[in-house]
């Protein structure tokens, strides 16, 4: 119906006002608020120039860029976290696309990486999220998996040992390399699967003089 209202207004003569200025009528094809305005004063515009954005600020959706190796293990439906948008508590979401063409973009160390954008919906009402606008930043982070009961390590206790991941296990006073089973991995801890069990500790970000029998003695914070 848009599509026939702007054919007919293009046949159409502008009318004319006492003053003798032209006038032209423009409807939106949508509801909602204006976002942007795309011309600052009047001018002579070609037809089809964008003169306004408009959108719905109810209808917001969340687009989150993710490094690919990541989001070939996002899938629609998956839950995710909403930080920082500006609140004083964080917000839930859904996953509803993950679209399939990546695109280069440049980190701010300088790194070129791959990213996936990941689309997602809020999973709450209306009224806790009303603040948030069109072009708002928030940081979102999707649970690929979770699990009640979890055994794990601090990510800065692991170090590579041979073709397996080890740490340092407190034993008798000195440190004592433990070869482990890990499973999955998050951004500051991974899951233990074998190796440790609840309640041994380890030695945090173990320095190059630290070796299988060195002694170690724990310090308070």
């Amino acid at each position: 119906s848009h599509e026939v209202a702007r054919a007919r207004a293009a046949l159409l003569e502008p009318g004319h006002t006492a003053a003798g200025a032209t006038t032209l009528t423009l409807r939106s094809p949508v509801d909602g608020v204006v976002l942007e305005r795309l011309r600052e004063s009047s001018a002579v515009v070609a037809a089809g120039t964008p003169l306004l954005v408009v959108g719905d600020p109810a209808n917001l959706e969340i687009v989150s860029d993710y490094l690919s190796t990541d989001a070939v293990n996002i899938k629609p439906g998956m839950r995710v976290e909403i930080e920082r948008w500006g609140g004083s508590d964080g917000l839930a979401g859904i996953v509803r696309r993950v679209e399939p063409h990546g695109f280069l973009k440049v980190s701010a160390l300088g790194v070129e990486e791959q990213r996936v954008n990941v689309v997602s919906d809020f999973a709450e009402a209306r009224e806790r999220w009303a603040a948030l606008g069109d072009g708002y930043r928030v940081e979102t982070h999707v649970v690929t998996w979770s699990s009640d009961s979890v055994l794990q390590v601090p990510l800065g206790a692991l170090f590579r040992h041979g073709e397996d991941w080890a740490t340092f296990a407190i034993r008798g006073g000195r440190a004592r390399v433990v070869e482990l089973g890990i499973g999955h991995r998050g951004a500051d801890a991974a899951e233990v699967v074998s190796g440790l069990e609840e309640g041994d500790r380890v030695v945090l970000h173990p320095p190059d003089n630290v070796s299988d029998g060195t002694r170690v003695e724990e310090r308070g914070d």
